[in-house]
């Protein structure tokens, strides 16, 4: 990246403005030639007060933008989308109340700010002048240790994003883990389990432990086992729950066992209420 020196550009750039801004900042264009790609950006940071008015929903560059920084635009566009797919699917077929569409923005509002708080801070570390170079110099320090590293890294993924559905195990309101899952027809990873955007109830004790029949029309249930670590981004190693409510978008939405305490609310809260039987 390189900074140019005027703001009064009109046209897409050049592989001779690009060569010109090197020979500013370096004193030579080092040869360059033959590039796939030129593009010229700002170091704007704009975030819209709310993701949702009425019937008018805000994601991706019309919710936020910021200096592209990370790469990090694109990952937090597409999970706003994913985030308010299944609610928006939910609120037109009748299934969910018009309130659910009230937590895209309470989740991913949080999500995008701090999206532009770090790529802000990317953008002074790119600064020229001696007191930015000793600070970038701290930066790079920092970020040879192991745990300043796992934290940087997640944050910019995005994997450590976590949604505040209340006190509880680790996983809650955390993205599910891709595992290796054991069933009673075979081997089968979590993710697999999500390509039809429908919310799974994944039962890892004793099969058989849940009845969800008034979500069945909705929710699937599936019994199966794991044997191995389970880890998330950040924390590292968690408890193995003995069950998980996962919605479309890869999120838990509850955690619990057998005696069901708060299942049925997260059922009715996150996919409608239930069916009359």
């Amino acid at each position: 990246m390189l900074k140019e020196q005027r703001l009064d550009h009109t046209s897409e750039p050049t592989l001779q403005d690009l060569g010109e801004a090197l020979i500013i900042t370096y004193g030579t264009d080092f040869g360059v030639h033959s590039p796939t790609w030129i593009s010229r950006f700002t170091d704007m940071t704009r975030q819209a007060a709310s993701y949702r008015h009425g019937r008018v929903l805000l994601a991706g560059d019309a919710a936020h933008v910021h200096p592209p920084q990370g790469g990090q635009g694109l990952n937090t566009g597409v999970q706003d989308a994913v985030n308010l797919g299944w609610k928006l699917a939910l609120v037109v077929n009748k299934t969910s109340p018009s309130s659910l569409l009230d937590t895209y923005h309470a989740e991913r509002h949080p999500v995008a700010a701090r999206v532009l708080h770090n790529t802000m801070a990317q953008v002074a570390l790119n600064s020229p002048d001696d007191r930015h170079q000793a600070l970038r110099d701290t930066m790079t320090e920092l970020l040879s240790m192991d745990e300043p590293r796992k934290r940087f890294a997640a944050m910019m993924s995005g994997l450590d994003i976590h949604y505040d559905l209340g006190e509880g195990h680790p996983l809650l309101g955390r993205r599910m883990p891709d595992l290796d899952l054991v069933t009673a027809t075979g081997p089968l990873r979590v993710f697999t389990l999500l390509h039809d955007a429908r919310p799974v109830l994944l039962n890892l004790g004793e099969p058989g432990g849940f009845d969800i029949t008034p979500w069945a029309d909705r929710v699937r249930s599936l019994d199966a086992k794991y044997v191995g670590t389970w880890e998330l981004p950040v924390i590292g190693a968690v408890t193995a729950p003995t069950a998980v409510l996962i919605r479309p978008d890869g999120y838990v939405a509850w955690v619990g066992d057998p005696t069901r305490l708060g299942l049925a609310d997260a059922l009715t809260t996150w996919f409608g209420p239930p069916t009359a039987t």
